[in-house]
């Protein structure tokens, strides 16, 4: 057997299974989208029109131009949603199952807990806590491990963003009792 002809195979053990429950379909997932763009599409074509979409005698006034984007964004979310209802699909295509929905929830939900914990503990703070919550409690790491690699990463941050640029970032009371 040649070296080109190895396959090597890695499994992973945290993969979602296969027999895992549908969530919602694809066809739900399109419709719902091309929704929230017509909707997204509408608000903003009255609000441009509002402020003016038309020619005056400078030239185009304020909402002219994002006034026709969203006549276009409009004008595909239609083709998108008739499209998806119309579309005879075979067989009810997945678009999401439970376990592949849990492992997005395991990262979405901490990462909104951080932009909500960086108002009020900083930017450096929060991404500490963020850093070794991720790598103790989706990654089995190990929590010194864990800890100490949030704590350095933080620290390159706070020199690189605080120190060496002076960048303005989110303080948090940790910050501000250090005098920063």
């Amino acid at each position: 057997m040649s070296q080109t002809e190895l396959e090597i195979v890695v499994d992973d053990p945290t993969a979602p299974e296969d027999d895992s429950p549908s969530v919602v379909s694809s066809a739900t997932i399109e419709i719902v989208v091309c929704l929230l763009l017509l909707a997204l599409a509408a608000t903003l074509g009255y609000d441009n029109w509002r402020t003016g979409a038309s020619w005056d005698a400078t030239g185009p006034e304020p909402g002219y131009f994002p006034f026709y984007l969203a006549i276009i964004l409009g004008g595909g979310s239609l083709y998108g949603l008739i499209a998806a209802l119309l579309a005879r699909r075979a067989a009810r295509e997945t678009f999401v199952t439970r376990a592949q929905a849990r492992r997005v929830m395991a990262v979405f939900v901490p990462t909104l807990l951080f932009c909500a914990a960086t108002q009020f503990l900083g930017l450096y703070v929060a991404s500490f806590f963020l850093i070794a919550g991720f790598m103790r409690l989706v990654g089995k790491i190990t929590l010194w491990k864990s800890l100490l690699t949030a704590f350095v990463f933080t620290a390159i941050m706070f020199v690189t963003f605080d120190v060496a640029f002076d960048v303005i970032m989110p303080k948090g009371p940790l910050e501000a009792a250090l005098g920063r």
